[in-house]
């Protein structure tokens, strides 16, 4: 294995974690403008990811500086053709965290309520966009000869990224309404159960569509088997969810977002950034790294940093891991 194969697939694991931890921060945000009935219960749902939101980023900061690092012609193909996506995310990212510390600075309802609007709205649309943005480079885009960008905004929204986005969006609406269940106690955790439910039933049907339509264009063996262990762990996930054996449908819910992007990037080897114009000027994990010695001091600052960074996140959540409810807000 050549370094930018083992880097291709650290860039994946890293989406992985990303979509994996802040998949179920972004449910949160869409569910808690759904499932609280009144002040203290949307105190409880924001307060379920206060501790954690912030370390969840750090891992999609740490995806795109891997990615500038170990390879420079995807990145800059990437976010220059999908530069009004990635600016709206980005956009939406830090507005988020604003509504996050702002929303309780003033003893005010409507204060409150413009902040609770904007981390709904600011946790919806990155989770329905980074479906859109993951399902067009799997699918393909308009690249040149020169590996440029040559399409347009309204090219990235075609039915099969539009697709990809709807399925993000439920996916991650359903691992953040179990992760509420696994969190609270009360009748929030019965409603985020129920909306587990729905959203889950949702997500089946969608991924099922995506999946399939994905690896009948371009899947392989290896993808088909991603395939597989994802519907399992959804299914699973659904029946524990049911039997309120919230740790269990929480750890199945998480491999099945694990699953559907390691299927993704399964499907995408060893191609970066395909190109539909032609097969030829795609870009590839070989000729888009960067050389031979950069990937290796790389590969050794990884080596010593990433345990470091893995026991502290672990050990933030074992500090955070009780279920919190409405008594312990205080008034």
């Amino acid at each position: 294995m050549h370094l930018y194969d083992l880097w291709f697939a650290l860039i994946a694991v890293l989406w992985i974690g990303y979509f994996f931890l802040e998949g179920f921060d972004f449910g949160v945000g869409v569910l808690s403008g759904l499932l609280a009935r009144d002040e203290s219960e949307r105190r409880v749902l924001i307060n379920t990811v206060g501790p954690v939101w912030d370390g969840n980023e750090v891992w999609l900061l740490t995806a795109g500086g891997a990615t500038f690092a170990a390879f420079p012609a995807w990145y800059a193909t990437l976010f220059s053709g999908f530069y009004l996506p990635l600016l709206a995310i980005l956009v939406c990212l830090i507005v988020r965290v604003v509504a996050f510390e702002y929303r309780g600075k003033r003893d005010d309802a409507r204060w409150k309520r413009i902040w609770e609007h904007a981390l709904f709205w600011t946790s919806l649309l990155p989770a329905f966009l980074w479906g859109v943005a993951f399902a067009n480079i799997v699918r393909g885009v308009k690249i040149d000869s020169e590996g440029e960008y040559v399409g347009t905004v309204l090219d990235l929204l075609n039915p099969y990224a539009l697709l990809g986005g709807l399925v993000t969006l439920a996916l991650f609406t359903f691992h953040g309404a179990v992760f509420v269940s696994l969190k609270t106690r009360g009748g929030i955790r019965e409603r985020a159960r129920v909306a587990a439910r729905w959203a889950g039933s949702a997500t089946a049907g969608l991924a099922l569509v995506f999946l399939s339509w994905t690896q009948s264009e371009g899947g392989n063996v290896r993808s088909l088997t991603a395939l597989a262990v994802a519907v399992v762990a959804l299914l699973g996930a659904l029946a524990a969810n049911q039997r309120a054996r919230e740790g269990w449908a929480f750890t199945l819910s998480g491999v099945t977002v694990a699953a559907a992007v390691a299927m993704l990037f399964l499907t995408l080897y060893p191609d970066v950034m395909p190109s539909s114009l032609n097969t030829a000027w795609s870009l590839t994990v070989s000729d888009a790294s960067s050389s031979a010695y950069t990937l290796k001091v790389m590969t050794w600052v990884a080596a010593i940093m990433t345990p470091l960074v893995l026991l502290y996140q672990g050990w933030t959540y074992w500090v955070f891991r009780k279920r919190i409810g409405v008594e312990h807000i205080p008034a």
